[in-house]
């Protein structure tokens, strides 16, 4: 079939912005998603796909500026997509973030917010502690790549520096990407996983062919000159092996909360660690503990938001999905001297939630659950009588779906939220929302 002819260029003024950082806008009675562009600016775009009930356009020249306007700082954003707003200055993206917050809240689940928070602040450069990376040899582009995917392809963008990332990473790039040059199999080697705590720092890269000896020294080596802990991964988290570079363990601390928690290089934690600090004080205080509190944390992980509600409540019960994130939860509990804090695995998807819970009660809840939501588990907690929740959200999609839930059917009111600034200069959006409901 011949491939429809797209329309020439054409203009348009920018409301908002979406999802995924691209400008919106309406040319010919139909919304249009311009990449590049920003709110109240009028740009010429360039068509670069239409659907029935949009199109997709990039901007080609800016007619109307906005003032919020920057200059990216990296010579690769526009074509890598690990950054979607670099060109909007810092304090304009969170508002921008607040109104699709805002928006969700509105249009899917149709609830209005008591009162909204200043945003939690971070850093906006040098902040991502946990990033993966992917590797290909491509011959006709010179190599080696090693980067993020560039933006809406599968492409890798070649960097050189990343200024969103820690630079204990982002400014050694170009030696990451020599070592792999060095090593039998580069071809074999399609992904390297970045972690930071506060004084070290590790790398693993994920082989799909038998490493050498000597690649096995040559990754020590470069631990040691660059100190990196460096580790091997032949498949799952299983098969993660160190081999070489300074070997401490990888720590973060809560110094608020007197709280220090460990965690292995590919375990899930909160990839903004200043951000991360704020946002538990936060989480905390909503939940209004006192010294009586009973607490429940679930999607707790390795205790991020649990250790801390130990040191205010008189007891947490941390429920988690994955059986080694309850381990080092509860390793992370003992080493802090905690024993109000207990921890079990459990499907927080799953109507038997509830069972596990049958025999305790609780007077406050946090949730911090993946992208797809929580609905399993508010359903549970509503029907347990929990009157105050704390729900912290990386998707203002399935938060709203969840809240509807809560305000219109289980009888919550949703009387706080606010936005975290823990993905500065991306799309992706971090929320808080409180809610309460009378005993």
């Amino acid at each position: 079939m011949r491939a429809r002819r797209l329309p020439e260029d054409a203009t348009c003024v920018i409301a908002s912005l979406n999802h995924d950082g691209s400008g919106v806008g309406h040319c010919d009675g139909k919304v249009v998603f311009v990449d590049g562009a920003l709110p109240g600016e009028e740009v010429r775009f360039r068509y670069a796909g239409r659907r029935r009930r949009y199109d997709m356009g990039v901007a080609q020249e800016i007619l109307v500026r906005s003032a919020k306007r920057v200059e990216a700082r990296c010579a690769h954003f526009g074509v890598c997509g690990g950054c979607q707003l670099q060109h909007l200055e810092p304090a304009a993206q969170l508002v921008a973030k607040e109104g699709i917050v805002r928006e969700a809240f509105a249009h899917i689940a149709q609830v209005e917010c008591a009162d909204w928070a200043l945003p939690v602040p971070g850093p906006v450069f040098a902040y991502r502690r946990k990033a993966r990376l992917g590797a290909r040899v491509v011959d006709k582009k010179g190599g080696l790549l090693l980067g993020f995917r560039e933006r809406r392809h599968s492409y890798i963008a070649p960097l050189s520096y990343c200024h969103t990332l820690d630079a204990r990473l982002g400014a050694r790039l170009t030696d990451v990407k020599a070592l792999m040059e060095g090593l039998s199999c580069p071809e074999a080697i399609p992904q390297i996983e970045f972690a930071a705590g506060d004084d070290a720092a590790a790398l693993v890269l994920r082989h799909l062919r038998d490493l050498t000896d000597a690649d096995r020294r040559a990754l020590a080596a470069f631990g040691e000159t660059h100190g990196f802990a460096m580790h091997v991964q032949a498949g799952g988290p299983e098969t993660v092996q160190y081999v070489g570079g300074p070997g401490e363990v990888l720590r973060y601390a809560l110094p608020k909360f007197d709280v220090e928690l460990s965690f292995g290089p590919t375990d899930f934690i909160q990839v903004n660690g200043e951000t991360n600090k704020a946002m538990v004080a936060q989480a905390v205080d909503w939940l209004g503990l006192h010294a009586g509190s009973r607490a429940l944390d679930l999607f707790c992980g390795l205790g991020n938001f649990t250790l801390p509600i130990a040191r205010r409540a008189a007891s947490v019960f941390g429920v988690e999905g994955l059986p080694a994130l309850v381990d080092k939860g509860r390793a992370n509990a003992r080493a802090n001297g905690l024993d109000n804090a207990t921890f079990a695995a459990a499907d927080l998807d799953a109507e038997t939630l509830g069972d596990l819970l049958e025999d305790r009660a609780f007077d406050v809840a946090l949730l911090d659950p993946p992208r797809t939501g929580a609905m399993a588990a508010v359903k549970t907690l509503a029907a347990r009588g929990v009157p105050r929740l704390v729900y912290v959200s990386c998707n203002p999609a399935t938060l709203a779906r969840d809240a509807q839930w809560l305000v219109r059917e289980a009888g919550y009111r949703l009387m706080r939220a606010g936005v975290v600034d823990m993905f500065p200069q991306t799309h992706h959006v971090e929320a808080m929302a409180l809610f309460t409901r009378d005993g």
